[in-house]
């Protein structure tokens, strides 16, 4: 096991937890300063893909994201828009990814900073995580792959970038053209632009820092390399420091913000959330990031996570969080759809296998 990492991973994933953390004491809501799947499924309903009035807001940490991406990469000359592998495949994955991050409710950003807030019904997830990740990487020791992807025009790696402005624009300047939730997690955020700044400085430090929280135990499982785990052991430890700092810290499993205690789907969820994102090649914010070096594959993947959210809450699948009266989690069609999704996802992963 090679245990050494680089300064830029651990100072990526410090000043990450430490933002996501401020966010929440800023506006966003409690446990959730930042969760890509829960953002991308904001903007989802704010572009009205889907109607649960709750969560309809568009989140300005996700443009910030491409964008701090896309500059870091620009300035280092490593802006190079590529594509074309198997990008139907990945669009599908990243449909499904979002299916198994709304059962648990976050990604595994927020799965992280619900444990530095004390929320213990995320172990449930992060156990889901860690299996769906290393079965993950048994397809890929089995011969998986999407295959190579090649360069493309300039103009294929701006579509995202494009696409991420013009919505944020329209929404400071038309306002009324875009939903807004009245109340819920949506209509808890930061000021725009603090949400703008903080996403683009998370986005410029994982960019250079190639934080990914699969990436982080993908590597350990194939190769024995913890490289980029200390990134993520520096986002939790800042996170829980800061929560603990500014009174944010709530330790046990009833309670805890827009959270279930379904632990068995908690559990499911993420395995199949961590499958997906090894078989991409990254957790979603490493999907933006990508996107914003000009990875048009990846650009496709978030364009699928935006799809699958609206899916999930039309049809269903998103899971409810605990109340002070009854246990949460998904409905029987989310639960199907976990099981239905499970199979989807290894049959793909072993029609994409090249014998070796």
């Amino acid at each position: 096991m090679r245990w050494g990492t680089s300064p830029v991973v651990v100072l990526a994933g410090s000043i990450f937890g430490i933002l996501a953390v401020l966010l929440s004491k800023l506006g966003n809501p409690p446990n959730m300063g930042v969760c890509v799947a829960c953002f991308l499924r904001d903007i989802s309903g704010a572009l009205g893909l889907h109607s649960a009035a709750k969560v309809q807001y568009m989140r300005p940490e996700i443009v910030g994201f491409v964008l701090g991406a896309y500059t870091a990469a620009l300035l280092f000359g490593e802006f190079k828009p590529r594509g074309g592998s198997s990008p139907l495949i990945r669009f599908l994955l990243g449909v499904i990814l979002m299916f198994g991050a709304l059962v648990f409710l976050g990604c595994p950003v927020r799965m992280l900073l619900r444990l530095s807030g004390g929320d213990m019904t995320a172990l449930g997830g992060l156990l889901g995580w860690l299996t769906g990740v290393y079965i993950g990487v048994q397809f890929f020791k089995g011969g998986f792959t999407l295959g190579a992807s090649s360069s493309l025009r300039p103009v294929n790696g701006y579509v995202l970038h494009i696409f991420f402005v013009v919505v944020l624009v329209i929404n400071l300047v038309v306002p009324t053209m875009m939903y807004r939730s009245a109340e819920g997690p949506g209509s808890m955020h930061a000021h725009w632009f603090v949400s703008l700044l903080f996403g683009f400085i998370v986005g410029a430090l994982a960019q250079r820092g190639r934080l990914c929280f699969a990436g982080a135990f993908r590597d350990i499982f194939i190769i024995g390399d913890a490289h980029l785990f200390w990134g993520a052991v520096s986002f939790f430890i800042t996170a829980l420091i800061a929560n603990i700092a500014l009174g944010q810290f709530h330790f046990g499993v009833s309670n805890q913000p827009v959270a279930h205690s379904s632990h068995l789907w908690n559990f499911a969820g993420m395995l199949l959330a961590g499958i997906c994102a090894v078989l991409i090649g990254g957790c979603p914010l490493r999907q933006l990031v990508l996107a914003g070096e000009g990875n048009a594959d990846s650009a496709l993947t978030v364009f699928g996570m935006l799809f699958g959210a609206a899916l999930a809450h039309n049809l269903n699948i998103v899971a409810t969080p605990d109340t002070s009266s009854s246990i949460g989690g998904p409905s029987i069609h989310g639960k199907v759809c976990i099981l239905i999704a499970i199979c989807i996802v290894v049959a793909l992963a072993n029609s994409c296998r090249e014998r070796i």
